[in-house]
């Protein structure tokens, strides 16, 4: 079965009489496991009201770039950014026009401009349209941009005439959009991931922790299985359900952390190491819940820890083992030293000082630190992320 699992569509209505397939593709879109939101234009109003869509996307439809209440945090911004894929269906020949020129002038065409994210559209249109040199030229332009095209399918129009133009069905469109997330880049590749914070208990109640929601490490660990990759995920204690083909191996404490990596490493051509392992551990348990008792203060024997991902970088084969630094000052140069002490092939440095894209967060940006450069990816969402730094840690994988 088609999957869309955890995906974010965003879906933009234009104004063609297809619009009323956009009601059907959404609840099938919905099947498949994604969640949707929509952004009409004014003509797609015009065949289709934006009540329908919401009662069926169960959001509140986008109608308007410069909304009040939505630019008070910079709505299109945050819808661009919210989006894992911009699916325009129905696009008209105008909105394709205006679309290769870059223009951004209603909301839908600022999205285009402003997303990180993939961009498909469903042409619909008039098959003498389709033919017109114009549009034709502008399909070359976008195809050169990266943005995919979906059909058109040939067959009767709501003129009367028959030929190329009908925008394909909610079907086909939900398997295309699919298609997107499957790169198969990692196919016949194992992937052992890390996620979550861990527990160290301090007595029978009691634990030392941190505010890792695991939303990195599960967004990898979901592109890395897209990308074909056999997916082991070691996660501490989240409330994130498992990503579709991952398997999930839960731990809590760094110990249990250590010997799960150590034992799934086997065989392992990429580690990523982006749990928030707890770095030291109470000497000792406390077999009964610690009383408060009248003193004023509690003295705590800690630990350290056993270094999971440079324990992973000391194997013999060694993995393409990458680290994750989660620093709130100094950024670069505590990445740079996590690489070179733990003998990292690279490491993904982001600043949780940014409350934007800190613990918790569905957001991030980061910076990619290797022995001789640094490249920065801006904010947008982790999934969005996820997928790019899979792509990238396989083309690394590729070119050993």
């Amino acid at each position: 079965m088609t999957s869309l699992a955890n995906k974010q569509i965003l879906l933009g209505v234009t104004g063609g009489i297809a619009a009323y397939k956009s009601a059907d593709l959404v609840r099938r879109l919905q099947d498949a496991g994604a969640s949707v939101q929509v952004v009409m234009t004014p003509a797609a109003q015009e065949f289709i009201t934006p009540l329908t869509m919401q009662a069926l996307s169960g959001n509140p439809v986008h109608t308007e770039l410069l909304d009040p209440e939505a630019e008070a945090g910079m709505g299109h911004i945050q819808l661009a950014r919210w989006a894992d894929l911009v699916l325009i269906a129905p696009a008209t020949a105008d909105f394709i026009a205006r679309l290769t020129q870059g223009m951004g002038n209603d909301l839908l065409t600022s999205i285009c401009l402003a997303t990180a994210a993939p961009i498909a559209i469903a042409p619909a249109m008039n098959q003498g349209m389709w033919h017109n040199q114009a549009t034709q030229t502008n399909l070359d332009i976008l195809i050169k941009r990266k943005i995919h095209i979906f059909g058109p399918a040939e067959g009767g129009q709501a003129c009367g005439d028959v030929g190329p133009g009908r925008m394909l069905e909610p079907l086909q469109l939900v398997d295309a959009a699919a298609s997107l997330f499957a790169s198969g880049s990692l196919a016949g590749k194992k992937v052992v991931i890390t996620a979550g914070p861990t527990r160290e208990a301090l007595d029978p109640v009691r634990y030392l922790s941190n505010y890792s929601s695991g939303k990195m490490g599960y967004a990898l660990a979901q592109a890395a299985a897209e990308a074909g990759a056999e997916t082991i995920l070691i996660s501490g204690p989240t409330q994130l359900a498992i990503p579709p083909r991952v398997q999930r191996i839960d731990v809590i404490s760094a110990g249990e952390m250590h010997a799960a990596s150590l034992a799934a490493a086997q065989g392992c051509d990429l580690f990523i190491a982006a749990a928030a392992v707890a770095d030291y551990r109470p000497a000792q348990i406390a077999t009964q819940k610690i009383k408060k008792g009248d003193a004023d203060m509690l003295t705590l024997t800690l630990v350290k820890n056993p270094d999971i991902v440079a324990s992973i970088a000391a194997l013999t084969p060694k993995p393409f083992t990458i680290g994750f630094a989660a620093e709130s000052e100094n950024l670069l140069e505590y990445a740079r030293s996590k690489l070179e002490r733990k003998n990292l092939d690279l490491v993904v440095a982001n600043n949780i000082s940014d409350s934007s894209i800190g613990f918790n967060s569905d957001d991030n940006a980061v910076t990619i630190v290797e022995k001789t450069n640094a490249t920065e990816i801006s904010q947008r969402s982790k999934q969005q992320l996820a997928r790019e730094l899979i792509a990238l840690f396989a083309q690394k994988i590729a070119a050993l």
